[in-house]
């Protein structure tokens, strides 16, 4: 159990980051419109590096760190990184792939034929696997290790349970990644 000054100073969940991320997004969407294909592509690669390095940072190095942390120091953690990933995470996803999307359709390779196409369906592919991951398994998990870890005694069995699924989903997740950079870099250096 955290102190109650600390437990105090718990930031939570704050809705009005919703209000940056929205904005974030609509601004994507007005560099898409835009048209220009040198802003969008650095809108792309920027939230793409970000996406994928903050998550393999936290799949690779902070995850088995806080793994040998005492319970107590886990759970002050927790309690607050998770706040600043909830938003962060799912932003960075969303202007990734809409960045990439419409980068991909203004340089033509939308229309590429077979066998060129196959790199195309692959990130589609790829980044339709991360998505559902992160928001069908990854983001719950997170939230119910949240609110559970909020509790005044947290369910140390639950927990456990819920972590364990984590882990695997986040090392495939962390496969998935390196797979998009695979597949970029194709897309880079061309098809």
């Amino acid at each position: 159990m955290l102190p109650p000054a600390a437990e105090a100073s718990l930031p939570g969940i704050q809705p009005r980051n919703l209000i940056w991320c929205v904005l974030a997004l609509i601004g994507t969407l007005v560099i898409a419109k835009i048209g220009n294909a040198w802003l969008l592509n650095f809108v792309h690669v920027m939230a793409g590096v970000l996406w994928t390095g903050i998550d393999l940072f936290m799949g690779f190095v902070v995850g088995p760190v806080m793994r040998t942390l005492p319970f107590p120091a886990r759970r002050a953690m927790i309690l607050r990184l998770m706040p600043k990933t909830l938003f962060l995470l799912p932003t960075l996803s969303f202007i990734t792939t809409t960045a990439g999307y419409y980068h991909a359709e203004q340089m033509g390779f939308l229309a590429l034929d077979y066998p060129q196409f196959g790199w195309v369906l692959a990130a589609l592919i790829i980044v339709t696997i991360l998505t559902i991951q992160g928001l069908g398994i990854l983001l719950p998990t997170n939230l119910y290790v949240y609110f559970e870890m909020r509790k005044e005694t947290p369910d140390g069995p639950r927990i456990g349970r819920l972590m364990k699924r984590y882990v695997y989903a986040v090392a495939f997740q962390g496969l998935m990644q390196a797979a998009i950079i695979i597949v970029m870099a194709k897309f880079v250096t061309g098809l």
